[in-house]
């Protein structure tokens, strides 16, 4: 008897045993633990962010644009690139987007909340292939997550209709169900947010459908545009946002780069950095050092869009192009001095003229950067920087209504007139004379006036923040990173010139670095190869003209990568590129 005691007692240890040993480890999220909860989802959501960009990635992301010149010449469009160097095929965060789709369905929370989640995700699902349509055009469109025996991984890519309609679908599950209430912090996705996105896809789309005939996809142009001015406007009357004016004029529109709280007045999402968090991004190092950044500096043609003061064209002048430096930026749009070093601009309470062992062209931007030096030598900016804000949605709305032939004196008044006032600009009528400037330099196709000066606008507004690369591919302009790089009015060789006014000498351009050098002073190399004067012995900087550019026509997709195609056969090389 004590002996099937002692049986009965094992037995039952076993099966306790067995017991834990069936129970879910605490510290492992498995499907079944993971999505139960509004906090589950949350939590799994958060991850969805790190599909933005960093504050890192915004401020070097206008290096290849016609506007720009740096110290090397991107070799996407100097000498030679090929699909073996092409990136960007990656999956992995689709992956994590519709494995919460599949999942959320299990939640234990009410439809609204859940259409919530479900909105999220889609903007983000929307997020992700709108970018890899940018760059590759047609892709395989995903709506499921893939095993590894799964005969999709090897299937070949869908059309670009059956995706952008699939994006369009995304974003407008978003705007209808991620929720409303503004968030403050400028750091959550919300309705108004979903909105402002769904402006800039659809106005990209509609676009590059219009300028890119070869598609055929012309007669769809209409349709997408016409979603971009709806998904504007509802922004642009939700008053939740709007232009930053309660500063200084001088200042407001810097202000919205280079402080660590983004201005929810304006920002609508930022890519916020944290000092007590230790969330930086390199603003600083990469704009202000030789070695590490890419020494980029504005051209002198783009530099002559900004307007005056008065609101004629800085180019309505005779000799534009050979008038000096400290008299040329003197009466203009207000954001150039929020954009480049001129005039009375310090840091650190010294006065801080462009600074040539860093500029190439004289017009060296400050806009991103903080007039600390503190982390000039490290990736410890903390200034948060917009992702969305909304003069970007104004300008969306603009363009979108000229593109459709329905821009009015009233859509004027609402989007470009501010935008100019913002800036000190004191008259802003509607145009009625194509500026020939611009259509000389930048945009001959173009007639429409108000067109042209939207353009116009969207180009200075938004500068440095990324949207310069997608503009000249959309209106199939990318011809223009092909320009002659020039930068500022020399007078004459060996000519010491105060770029700042404050009676000390900056730079002086010459063909030989003289042996007895005046203290403070940066010497110039005219080596005519490199670094010329339009004029020979005076005129506009002339840079790297011995390097030649090259934008053919195929470049307008990017390659897909020779590895994936090894992998996967199906997918085939974008047009003009070889295997």
């Amino acid at each position: 008897m004590k002996r099937i005691f002692h049986i009965l007692i094992a037995m039952a240890a076993l099966t306790a045993c067995k017991q834990d040993l069936d129970l879910k480890p605490f510290d492992k999220l498995s499907p079944a633990n993971a999505f139960n909860t509004e906090k589950d989802l949350q939590l799994y959501a958060n991850s969805f962010y790190l599909i933005l960009p960093t504050g890192t990635d915004i401020s070097r992301s206008d290096a290849l644009s016609d506007y720009l010149v740096g110290r090397t010449i991107s070799n996407y469009i100097y000498g030679t690139f090929s699909s073996t160097q092409a990136s960007g095929w990656s999956w992995a965060n689709l992956r994590k987007v519709n494995y919460f789709l599949e999942h959320v369905g299990q939640a234990k929370i009410t439809d609204e909340a859940r259409n919530h989640y479900i909105g999220l995700a889609r903007f983000f699902r929307a997020w992700f292939y709108f970018e890899m349509v940018k760059k590759f055009g047609d892709v395989p469109y995903y709506n499921k997550t893939l095993g590894v025996d799964d005969p999709d991984l090897y299937k070949g890519r869908d059309p670009r209709t059956l995706v952008m309609d699939s994006v369009l679908a995304d974003i407008d599950f978003a705007c209808t169900n991620i929720r409303n209430t503004k968030d403050n912090t400028a750091s959550q996705v919300t309705r108004w947010v979903a909105l402002a996105l769904k402006s800039r896809i659809c106005l990209f789309e509609g676009t590059f459908r219009k300028y890119h005939p070869q598609l055929n996809l012309s007669a769809t142009a209409d349709a997408w545009l016409t979603e971009a001015v709806d998904a504007a406007n509802l922004v642009m009357t939700g008053n939740q946002y709007r232009l930053l004016t309660s500063g200084a004029a001088d200042k407001n529109y810097r202000n919205l780069f280079i402080n660590e709280t983004p201005n929810n007045t304006e920002i609508m999402l930022a890519a916020v950095n944290s000092k007590s968090l230790r969330v930086f991004n390199d603003a600083n190092w990469y704009w202000t050092s030789a070695t590490y950044g890419g020494r980029y500096s504005f051209t002198k043609t783009f530099i002559n869009t900004y307007l005056k003061t008065d609101g004629t064209p800085f180019t309505a002048q005779a000799g534009y192009n050979s008038i000096p430096f400290v008299t040329e930026v003197k009466d203009r749009d207000l954001r150039l001095k929020q954009s480049i070093r001129l005039g009375d601009y310090t840091r650190d309470g010294a006065a801080a003229p462009p600074d040539f062992t860093y500029t190439y062209t004289g017009y060296m931007p400050i806009k991103v950067a903080v007039d600390s030096k503190a982390t000039d030598g490290v990736a410890e900016n903390f200034n948060s920087l917009p992702i969305i804000r909304y003069a970007e949605v104004l300008l969306n709305y603009a363009e979108a209504k000229a593109e459709l032939g329905t821009f009015s004196q009233a859509d004027w008044n609402a989007t470009i007139a501010l935008l100019r006032q913002r800036a000190g600009i004191t008259a802003a009528p509607f145009p009625a004379v194509a500026d020939t400037y611009l259509q000389q330099n930048y945009f001959p196709q173009i007639t429409d006036a108000a067109l042209l000066e939207i353009r116009r606008e969207r180009g200075i507004e938004l500068a440095l923040e990324g949207f310069r690369y997608d503009d000249l591919l959309r209106w199939r302009t990318a011809t223009l990173l092909e320009k002659q790089y020039d930068g500022m009015y020399v007078p004459a060789l060996n000519t010491l010139m105060d770029l700042n006014e404050d009676g000390k000498m900056d730079v002086c351009f010459v063909t030989t670095i003289p042996a007895d050098k005046v203290p403070g002073v940066y010497y110039f190399l005219i080596d005519n190869v490199q670094f010329k004067l339009s004029g020979g012995t005076s005129g506009n900087l002339i840079l790297f003209d011995n390097l030649e550019r090259k934008f053919e026509d195929y470049k307008y997709f990017y390659p897909i990568p020779y590895n994936e195609i090894i992998l996967n056969s199906n997918l085939g090389p974008n047009p003009g590129w070889p295997n």
